[in-house]
């Protein structure tokens, strides 16, 4: 989905105690990435949902902190928010590192079944990116959560 065509979401409520998230940011471009966190935060104050955050050092430590998130066993969590951006460089390093961290996300989702909002930006320059982490109906952080949140409804529905 565009971001132009983007829909005006309203946040769900979501069935059962009130969730508890973790947000793993990459703030690697911090203006970006709380722009996008913000928006997130809206919708999870929505459905009045908490939220812890930690940050890691770049988009690729993604995957690996969420593995861990999900293998400790000090704090849990209902489901996971993962934001971050990589921005086109000249060299194909942007390609290995987008391929990396969405293949990587992708395998733990499916082998887990965790409910995961993936809010990684991949653009080709920075102005692209604060457009999608603006407070406005197109912030990718928020759309990211109701993701999260559409999979925890669905976790809940199904006794998971």
């Amino acid at each position: 989905m565009s971001t132009i065509d983007a829909p005006e979401r309203v946040a769900e409520p979501v069935p059962g105690p009130a969730p508890r998230l973790l947000v793993i940011e990459a703030p690697y471009y911090e203006a970006v990435v709380s722009g996008m966190r913000r928006g997130a935060e809206q919708v999870f104050a929505a459905v009045g949902a908490f939220h812890q955050t930690v940050a890691v050092a770049g988009g690729y430590e993604l995957p690996a902190a969420l593995r861990m998130a999900l293998a400790q066993k000090t704090e849990e969590y209902d489901g996971f928010l993962l934001l971050g951006c990589v921005v086109k460089g000249e060299t194909d390093h942007y390609d290995f590192i987008c391929t990396a961290i969405c293949q990587g996300v992708m395998d733990i989702s499916s082998e887990t079944g965790a409910a995961i909002g993936f809010g990684l930006l991949t653009v080709d320059t920075l102005t692209q990116a604060l457009a999608r982490s603006a407070e406005d109906k197109h912030n990718k952080g928020a759309e990211a959560a109701h993701a999260l949140l559409g999979q925890l409804r669905l976790r809940r529905r199904w006794g998971l």
